[in-house]
C-alpha cells in the first residue's frame, strides 16, 4: 500500500505472556493507528524487565516514526516501562513537576497523600513530557529521539484508550500522512475460502492503495463462512471509498459466480 510512516507497538507485561490477560490494547491501537494513516509494522510483547523493554524501543528508534508502549507505568516494583524507555534513549529518569502534580491531584481528590511509590509514577525519561490520564493515577509520557516519537500509555484498557484519545491522538494527527483511510467488508456464506481466493487476489490488484484480506469464520467445507475486509487509502475519503468498493466488486462477482450469498455488509 505504498510507503507510509511506520508504527510499532510494544506491549509490556508478564500477564500477557503467560495468557492471564488478553492483549486487547494492541488490537485497539493497531486499528486506530492504521486509520490515522500509519503502517503498523510490529506488535511485540515483552516481560516486565528493563532490558527487554529497552531492547525493543531502541530497535524502533530511527526505523519507526512512532512507537507506543502499553503497561508498566504504575507504582509497583515491576512497573519499569519508563526506566526501559530511558535506557533505550541513553537518558536517566527525572522527577517531572507537572507529572507530579497530576499524581498529587489524583490522590488528593480521594483524600490521600503522596508516598514514595506514588511519586515513582512521576519519574519520566529526561526530556519527556507527561500525558494526562483522565481515568487513572499514572501519567503517560511522550518523548522524541532520532526521528521517532515514543509514547508510553497505561496497560489498563480504559485508561489507555482515554489517554490516547485525549492526549496522544492530537500529536499523531500532526505527523500522520495527508489523505484518508477507510475500511469496509462483507461476509460470504456457502463458498470455501480456497474457492474465493482467486477473486481475493484480483481484488487486491485493483490498486497499490488497497489491502484485501479474507478471514474464515467456519470450516472450509460443510457450511463455510468467510469474512472479507478491505482497507483503502486515498487523497480524500471519497477517493479511498471508491477504491475499496472497486476491490469489493471483484469479490461480489466471485460470490455470484460460485453460488454463494453475502449475508452481511459493512459500509465504508
Amino acid at each position: 500500500m505504498g510507503e507510509y510512516p511506520r508504527a510499532w507497538i510494544v506491549s509490556v507485561g508478564n500477564e500477557l505472556l503467560i495468557g492471564r490477560t488478553v492483549n486487547t490494547n494492541a488490537a485497539w491501537l493497531g486499528s486506530r493507528l492504521t486509520l490515522l494513516g500509519f503502517d503498523v509494522e510490529r506488535v511485540v510483547t515483552v516481560p516486565d524487565r528493563v532490558e527487554d523493554i529497552a531492547e525493543e524501543v531502541e530497535r524502533a528508534l530511527g526505523r519507526a516514526r512512532v512507537v507506543i508502549t502499553t503497561g508498566g507505568l504504575g507504582p509497583t516494583y515491576d512497573d519499569v516501562t519508563l526506566e526501559g524507555v530511558a535506557r533505550a534513549l541513553g537518558r536517566g529518569l527525572k522527577l517531572h513537576p507537572r507529572a507530579l502534580e497530576m499524581v498529587r491531584s489524583f490522590y488528593s481528590r480521594r483524600g490521600l497523600g503522596l508516598t514514595e511509590d506514588r511519586v515513582k509514577m512521576a519519574m519520566l525519561p529526561e526530556g519527556a513530557e507527561p500525558l494526562d490520564n483522565p481515568v487513572g493515577a499514572a501519567p503517560g509520557a511522550v518523548v522524541e529521539a532520532r526521528g521517532t516519537l515514543v509514547a508510553s500509555l497505561p496497560g489498563v484498557p480504559r485508561e489507555m484508550e482515554a489517554m490516547f484519545d485525549r492526549s496522544l491522538r492530537p500529536l499523531l494527527e500532526g505527523i500522520a500522512p495527508p489523505g484518508a483511510v477507510v475500511e469496509c467488508g462483507l461476509t460470504v456464506r456457502g463458498v470455501p475460502e480456497s474457492s474465493l481466493a482467486p477473486y481475493i487476489k484480483r481484488a487486491s490488484r485493483v490498486s497499490r492503495m488497497v489491502y484485501v484480506k479474507s478471514h474464515p469464520q467456519g470450516s472450509e467445507l460443510g457450511e463455510p463462512v468467510v469474512r472479507v475486509r478491505v482497507l483503502a487509502r486515498g487523497a480524500t475519503e471519497e477517493e479511498a471509498r471508491a477504491e475499496a468498493l472497486r476491490a469489493l466488486e471483484h469479490v461480489r462477482r466471485g460470490v455470484e459466480e460460485l453460488g454463494g450469498i453475502i449475508s452481511e455488509e459493512d459500509s465504508c
